[in-house]
C-alpha cells in the first residue's frame, strides 16, 4: 500500500509539473529540468525533431551539413574563463532610468547611420568569437559616439592581444576592451576586403549550413601579429588605431543591460552553446535538447517580445547563412545559457 501511495503522488507531481509553463498561445516558456533534457548529438534528425515536436519558442532548420565534426563545432566556442576570473569593472546605471525602458529596441534603427550595426560579420574556421563580438561592438559604438564608419580590425585584436587569450584557440572578452584602452585596435574589413589596415585573414566558410561559401574545415592556425598595414594602405599602422577610454562589464540584470545598449550602443555578450543552437533556425533560443559544447562571444544590439516571450536580439559571427539571416534570439531575463553573466563593453 505504500509503495502504490508513492507511486501515486509520484504521477501527480509528473502531471502538474507538465502542466505548468505553458505561455501566451499556447508556446511553452519553461523547458524540462536540466535533469530531463535528452541529450541528442548536433545535427541529428532526433534533435531537430525532437525541438520541433516540443512547441517551444523556437525552430531548429534541417539546412545544414551532414557529418559535421564535433571536435569543429567546439573549435567555433572560443570563450574561455579567465584564468584569475579578472574582468573590467562593473559599471551601474541609475535605476531611475528602468521606467523609460521602451519595451522593444533594436539598434539597428535606432542608428540607422551606422551601418556596422546591420552586418554580420564570420570568423572562419577559428575560434575567434570572443575577438569578433568585441570589434563589433567597438565599431558600432565608434559611430554611435564619434561618427566614425570604420571597422574595427578582429584580426590585430586576435594576433596581437598577448593578454586576450590564444588567438583562434579561444580568448578572453574582458582582456579584449581592455587591450582597445591601453594598446588600441587598427581598422580592418572582413576576409579578402582589402578594406583598411588589417583585413580578417582566416577565409570565410559556412558554419554548419548548406550555404554560398566553402564548408569550414579543420580549424586555422592563428596568423601572426603584424605591426604594419597592407601594402598600398596610406595611413602608417599607428596612426590608424582607435582608442577605448574606458572598459567595464555590466552586472547579470537585465534592465542594467538595457539600459547600457539603449544609451551607449550594443554590448558583447558571452553564453555556453549546447548541441542544439547549431540548428536555430527562428523564435526564441533556450536549451532543450544536447550536451554542452563551450563558451561563444556574440553582440547583443536589442530586445523586444514574441508571443509573450521576452528575448534579446543577437548578431552572431557565423556569416548570414547561418540562423536567422546570421542573426537569433534567445531568451531574455533569466541568465539563459549565462547570457546576461558576462556582458562587457567599453566607450570610445
Amino acid at each position: 500500500m505504500k509503495l502504490f501511495l508513492v507511486i501515486a503522488l509520484s504521477v501527480v507531481v509528473v502531471l502538474i509539473s507538465q502542466s505548468e509553463g505553458h505561455a501566451r498561445n499556447g508556446r511553452k516558456t519553461v523547458k524540462p529540468t536540466r535533469k530531463s533534457i535528452p541529450l541528442f548529438q548536433p545535427f541529428s534528425s532526433d534533435l531537430i525533431t525532437y525541438v520541433n515536436e516540443l512547441n517551444t519558442t523556437w525552430r531548429a532548420g534541417r539546412s545544414y551539413l551532414d557529418h559535421v565534426p564535433l571536435h569543429q563545432v567546439k573549435r567555433m566556442c572560443g570563450v574561455i574563463p579567465h584564468p584569475m576570473g579578472v574582468k573590467p569593472p562593473v559599471r551601474l546605471h541609475d535605476k531611475e532610468g528602468y521606467q523609460d525602458l521602451p519595451k522593444e529596441f533594436d539598434a539597428r534603427v535606432q542608428w540607422p547611420n551606422c551601418p556596422s550595426i546591420k552586418e554580420v560579420r564570420d570568423q572562419g574556421a577559428c575560434g575567434s568569437c570572443w575577438a569578433f563580438g568585441a570589434v563589433e561592438a567597438m565599431s558600432d559604438r565608434l559611430c554611435i559616439h564619434n561618427n566614425l564608419q570604420i571597422h574595427v580590425s578582429a584580426e590585430d585584436l586576435m594576433t596581437c592581444c598577448s593578454s586576450c587569450g590564444f588567438g583562434c584557440d579561444g580568448g578572453f572578452p574582458g582582456a579584449a576592451w581592455d587591450y582597445w584602452v591601453s594598446d588600441g585596435l587598427v581598422t580592418g574589413g572582413q576576409y579578402n576586403s582589402s578594406e583598411g589596415c588589417e583585413p580578417y585573414q582566416v577565409p570565410a566558410c559556412d558554419h554548419h549550413v548548406v550555404g554560398k561559401k566553402s564548408p569550414c574545415g579543420p580549424s586555422q592556425d592563428t596568423p601572426s601579429c603584424s605591426n604594419t598595414c597592407e601594402p598600398g594602405y596610406k595611413t602608417p599602422y599607428e596612426q590608424d588605431k582607435t582608442h577605448g577610454k574606458t572598459s567595464y562589464s555590466i552586472n547579470a540584470d537585465p534592465m542594467q543591460i538595457q539600459t547600457e545598449i539603449l544609451t551607449n550602443g550594443p554590448v558583447e555578450a558571452a553564453f555556453t552553446v549546447y548541441a542544439d543552437f547549431p540548428s536555430y533556425k527562428s523564435g526564441v533560443y533556450q536549451h532543450t535538447s544536447g550536451s554542452e559544447l563551450g563558451g561563444h562571444a556574440v553582440k547583443i544590439l536589442g530586445w523586444g517580445e514574441e508571443n509573450g516571450t521576452p528575448y534579446w536580439l543577437v548578431a552572431n559571427s557565423w556569416n548570414e547563412d547561418w540562423g536567422d539571416m546570421g542573426f537569433f534570439k534567445i531568451l531574455r531575463g533569466s541568465d539563459e545559457c549565462g547570457i546576461e553573466d558576462g556582458i562587457v563593453a567599453g566607450l570610445p
